[in-house]
Formats: C-alpha cells, structure tokens, sequence
C-alpha cells in the first residue's frame, strides 16, 4: 500500500511487522489533501504536540508572477490556531499550523514559494485493540444484486427524502419530529430493484428491472454447491411475486452518504 500512495516512506516501529495502526479522523484529513492539490509537493509524518499524537502535513507550493524587475528576496511567516487557515472554498481547515511564504524576484518574475504545515490529530491503536476491529458480522443475504447509476440513484433517493421532509405533519403535541425520514429499499434475484418512500400524506416509488444478480462463487460460500442450494439468496430466487422482494428501510440522510461511494470512480457496486 505504501508503495501505492507515497513516492518514498519510511517506517520505525517497535510493533510486529514494524505496523503503526491510527485512527485518523477522515473530514480532518480529507480537508488537509485537498489544499495539496495544487503543491509541487508535500510530505506527512507521525510527530507530537504537547504529548498528543498527530499527522504533521508539510505541503510546499510555487507560483510565478510578474514583478517591476527589482532584484531581491522576501520571507514572511506566521502561524494559525487550528481552524483559521481557510482552503480555496472558504471552508477553514481544521489542525492547520505554520505557513511560510518566501518571494524570489530575478528580474523577469517572482518565484513564490509557501510552505503550509497542517496537523491533524490521530488517536495510536495497539495491537489489542486492532485485533477487536472488523467487519460487521451479517447473516447472509435474501438478495444480492448490481446497483444501477449511483448519480442517479442517490439524486431519486435524495428527491424521496426531500418530499417526505416537506410532507411530515406536526405531532398533535405541537412539536416537529425531528427524525428523518426513512426510504423504502427492495429488491429481488430476477433483477429488480424498488426505493420509494410511505408517509401519511405521500407515498411515492422508482422502480428499476433488467439489473444484475451475480451468481454465487461456490468457492467462497461456505459450503461450496450445497452451502449455494441452501442460500437465502437461491431460495428467494424461486419466490415470485411480492414474496420474492426483500425489503429493508433506512434514514434517507444515511442512505445518501453511502451512495456518495459513486464520487471515488468505482464503476461496479454491488448491495446485499
């Protein structure tokens, strides 16, 4: 992995296969990558602050302008409580640190060159308490099945969720339910797919058919071909009619944020 994000890396635990596990908090980080979009380059390493762990992202980057010709050099320094550094949406960057700006002016230009220094906060796992992380255990499922367009879907899911938020009535009491509205999903194993939504004053559905339900791969069901014939997903391909959906509701505002998957460019995403 390391091989597939960094250039060089270098890495210095005392743990079994010199492992450094981190919880990292993803909105601070992600805010941090995004104002290295533009560096020449950027660097990020484990430090410490005031005994507290950190991600110290050190990003460098070089612009050219145009000067009156004067022949000289310039440096300027200071240094931002976290959340002041502010991105090129106008969003503050949480953890941000130092940021060194040095001018370079030759005649035909200024070479400018800033240096931004962001920390982010992390929390160091051990090993125990990596071993107590996985997956969520599930049961097998009723249906497995291709989605269709992300962009599609989550932008019908999130029209769903907008109506019914507009169609909830006050309570008798007086007072607004502040719980979100949940969306209707089903599916089936003949490539059919159903999100709506049901409140008592809307109840309205996208249907969509022809999709995918790939076959089991008998080596990785437990089992192998009898633990397939005695899948709930086999068992429900059977079924026809209204027995042959599986249904599941969900907060429409989740639902959303895991549909936003679609912006990391993956083309196949699967749902069981």
């Amino acid at each position: 992995m390391g091989d597939t994000i960094f250039e060089d890396y270098s890495i210095q635990s005392a743990a079994q296969n010199n492992t450094i596990n981190l919880e990292v908090p993803l909105a601070s980080l992600h805010r941090a990558l995004r104002s290295a979009q533009s560096a020449s380059s950027a660097s990020i390493r484990l430090t410490k602050k005031d005994s507290k762990p950190l991600l110290s992202l050190t990003i460098l980057t070089n612009t050219h302008a145009a000067s009156s010709g004067r022949v000289g050099f310039e440096s300027r320094s200071f240094s931002n409580a976290p959340g002041d550094l502010e991105g090129d949406n106008g969003a503050s960057n949480e953890g941000a640190g130092a940021v060194d700006e040095y001018s370079y002016n030759f005649g035909g230009g200024m070479q400018r060159e800033t240096t931004i220094t962001q920390d982010i906060p992390v929390r160091v796992l051990s090993a125990v308490q990596v071993e107590g992380i996985h997956e969520p255990r599930c049961r097998d499922p009723d249906v497995h099945i291709l989605l269709p367009s992300l962009l599609q879907l989550k932008s019908i899911s999130e029209r769903f969720t907008k109506l019914a938020i507009s169609s909830i009535q006050k309570s008798n009491t007086g007072f607004q339910s502040w719980a979100g509205p949940r969306l209707e999903i089903a599916a089936n194993m003949h490539g059919g797919l159903r999100v709506g939504i049901r409140t008592e004053g809307l109840r309205i559905e996208s249907k969509w058919v022809g999709l995918s339900n790939p076959e089991l791969d008998a080596a990785n069901v437990e089992g192998g071909e009898e633990g397939i014939r005695q899948h709930p997903s086999t068992k429900m391909k059977a079924k026809e009619g209204e027995d042959a959906w599986a249904v599941v509701r969900v907060e429409g505002r989740d639902w959303g944020r895991v549909l936003g998957v679609g912006r990391l460019g993956g083309r196949v995403i699967a749902c069981k």
